[in-house]
This record gives structure tokens, sequence and C-alpha cells, in this order.
């Protein structure tokens, strides 16, 4: 059994991580919990899911590809789902938007 790894996982794998960075990076430099969000949602999801995936392709249709996918689809179906949920909690709860943000449309579709 070969340890190498082709070159597709590799590629895969670094794009996920790649992403994961930069939602990481959003997490630390953007100014309020929207903008957080969306960073950590964007970025991560589609990072992780991509980590995910180049497993799957190293690894082949066994046990480990298998879950792999199981948890990539799991990642793509509850992470902008949460997200969602987080956002939609602190704009009730009364979290303010950052100064510099021009347009709210929740607070114009809800009424709120």
């Amino acid at each position: 059994m070969s340890s190498q790894i082709g070159l597709v996982p590799i590629i895969l794998i670094s794009t996920g991580v790649a992403f994961d960075l930069v939602g990481a990076l959003g997490l630390i430099r953007l100014p309020d919990v929207y903008n957080r969000l969306q960073a950590a949602t964007k970025c991560v999801t589609l990072g992780t899911f991509l980590v995910l995936i180049g497993v799957l392709v190293h690894s082949g249709w066994n046990a480990m590809g298998i879950k792999a996918l199981l948890a990539a689809i799991f990642v793509l179906w509850t992470s902008p789902t949460g997200s969602h949920a987080l956002a939609r909690g602190a704009h009730i709860a009364g979290v303010r938007l950052w100064e510099g943000t021009v347009v709210d449309k929740y607070k114009e579709d809800t009424g709120r």
C-alpha cells in the first residue's frame, strides 16, 4: 500500500486550509458580530468542506472516506443554519450593528 498522496487531495486540502485561515482572520479583524458570522460561515464552511472532500478523495470509498463525506454534508447543512439563527438572535436581542453599516434589511423587513 502506497503512502503517497495524489495532487488533487493536496490541492483540495490546501485550498480548504487557506479558506479556514481567511475565516479565522475575519473573526479577529471584522468589526461586529454580523460581519464575523459572515466570515465564519462562508470561509470556514467552504474550507472545512474542501478539507473533508480532500480526505474523501485521498482515502477513497472506505470507512474514513464515507465518514468524511457525511461530515462534509453535515457541515454544509448545519453551519449556515446555525449562523442564521445566531445572527437573528443577536438582532432580536438588540446587538447593534457596526456604525459603518449602510443597510439593515432585517429591520426593514420586520419593522423591529
